[in-house]
């Protein structure tokens, strides 16, 4: 039987609700624990949220006549797109850049390189709280940034850094976890 209280939003904690952390930080394991101190708050993201593309590409077998008799599955890409608004947040310079080509000076003055270099992977937690309290939690154990959007500067937007992420599989084959803990 269908329930009411199982359809929800997933709208980002007050606190914070995009972070990043170096590869082979202690990940959690629940939808509330506090986060290793080596996460980074990456900031507001845009009203658009967060997307996660999960969908297998497969490719359809025919027999003859037309019937189709099998369906290969090519890859299982697992990606997840947003975009961040923070545009003066080192962190996000950092996730964007790489760490090694964003410097912030005694002064405050942020120094960015763009270079070709490949960003390291990283982990990525996404926090959301859902409808009457309760908490989803997203842990992407290694995730790499595929692309970044174009950068657009306009006196009507923010400043946005739209950024894809390919989160690569653990050891187990587990591309993301998925932590909720309903509302009490």
């Amino acid at each position: 039987m269908p329930t009411v209280s199982n359809v929800s939003t997933g709208k980002p904690k007050i606190t914070g609700a995009v972070y990043r952390a170096p590869a082979g930080t202690t990940l959690p394991t629940d939808a509330t624990t506090t986060l290793d101190t080596a996460f980074q708050e990456l900031g507001f993201v845009s009203e658009d949220g967060v997307t996660n593309n999960n969908s297998p590409d497969t490719e359809n077998v025919h027999a003859w006549g037309g019937t189709v008799v099998l369906v290969i599955q090519n890859e299982r890409p697992d990606e997840w797109t947003l975009t961040l608004i923070e545009s003066i947040n080192p962190n996000v310079l950092k996730t964007v850049y790489g760490d090694a080509h964003v410097t912030v000076g005694t002064n405050g003055m942020i120094t960015v390189e763009a270079t070709a270099d490949q960003a390291a992977s990283a982990v990525y937690v996404i926090d959301m709280q859902l409808k009457g309290g309760g908490m989803k939690r997203v842990v992407i154990s290694a995730g790499d940034l595929k692309e970044v959007g174009e950068i657009v500067y306009k006196d009507d937007e923010p400043i946005g850094y739209e950024i894809t992420l390919t989160a690569l599989p653990d050891s187990n084959g587990v591309t993301h976890r998925e932590y909720i803990q309903p509302a009490s």
